[in-house]
């Protein structure tokens, strides 16, 4: 596959000490479904205004099929389709007029713009529903006209900026359904913004953003398997306590998180380790869960800190 969006040591800050982007180096291939996880606060929203061409790079260099940004921004402007986190509909207007209304932004009229509305509705099964206004559709069929808005001009490259906040579990995964079937249907290179884990488990790789910096960056299975051991979490109101008792005991060393205490554990060492807890410390321990690693697993490895916000 061949890169069609490139980021070298890409830069930002709104107010001098305070980087809102260091120095960032990625590269998403045609065709990929890339994603950025990380929690509020951690750069995805500035480094997706950058890649939908809100804002300029103030330092290195963003390339996208090819075209330097800073150089062209509208002629990359026409290869994005872009779906923001805050609603872009006009609510008091049907789907058509509100589709009728962008496409007349990207140069499309007369029958050219007819056959693209009609396309789009039908392959996000809204076309029975085009003349009703937006107001009266639920935020699941919502999202999927401004899906339908972004797709009109059939970009190259479809971003979108936590696409699915505010909608419901049923609502989030009928959306990431129609992504798939779009990725499998026409190809389009897709670049998502997420805190959700269960999200970022579907993409092709995920770059882990944290306080302005790309943690690492990889396919979701190859991140969880570098972890290589399950995960022990002990809940406990005295973790400071029960993590000096427990590596005295157990030689294993526990970090100290709200709400108890987490660490890695070999397959071999649960039994005896689930034990000892249980027979030495069942005063102070409330619950034991190990688990294989997940997503907020590897957060952490590359972080040093839970999945919570920097806002």
């Amino acid at each position: 596959m061949n890169a069609i969006i490139e980021v070298n040591n890409l830069s930002h800050e709104y107010a001098r000490g305070k980087p809102a982007l260091r120095a960032i180096h990625c590269s998403i291939q045609e065709g990929e479904f890339f994603g950025f996880m990380g929690p509020n606060g951690g750069g995805k929203t500035t480094l997706f205004r950058i890649l939908a061409t809100l804002m300029a790079p103030q330092s290195g260099r963003l390339s996208i099929a090819g075209i330097n940004v800073k150089d062209d921004p509208s002629r990359v402007r026409s290869l994005l389709g872009v779906v923001f986190q805050n609603p872009s509909l006009d609510k008091k207007l049907t789907i058509v007029e509100n589709l009728k209304c962008h496409g007349y932004c990207y140069g499309l009229y007369g029958k050219a713009l007819d056959v693209a509305i009609s396309k789009n509705l039908e392959r996000l099964s809204l076309l029975p529903r085009a003349r009703e206004k937006v107001e009266r559709l639920s935020g699941g069929l919502q999202r999927r006209v401004e899906l339908a808005k972004a797709l009109l001009h059939n970009p190259k490259i479809l971003l979108l900026d936590e696409p699915t906040t505010g909608l419901d579990p049923i609502a989030r995964g009928e959306f990431w359904g129609v992504i798939a079937e779009l990725r499998q249907s026409s190809g389009v290179t897709v670049v998502a913004t997420t805190h959700f884990l269960e999200e970022a488990d579907r993409c092709d790789r995920i770059a882990i953003m944290d306080q302005g910096n790309m943690a690492v960056c990889d396919t979701p299975k190859k991140l969880k398997e570098k972890i290589g051991k399950n995960i022990l979490f002990i809940t406990t109101s005295q973790p400071e306590t029960l993590s000096a008792s427990i590596a005295s005991e157990l030689n294993l060393k526990l970090a100290v998180l709200s709400g108890g205490l987490r660490g890695y554990i070999e397959e071999k060492n649960i039994p005896r380790v689930t034990q000892v807890l249980m027979e030495k410390f069942s005063d102070q321990v409330e619950g034991i869960a190990v688990h294989k690693p997940n997503l907020e697993d590897v957060f952490y490895e590359y972080t040093g800190h839970a999945f919570t916000s920097h806002l």
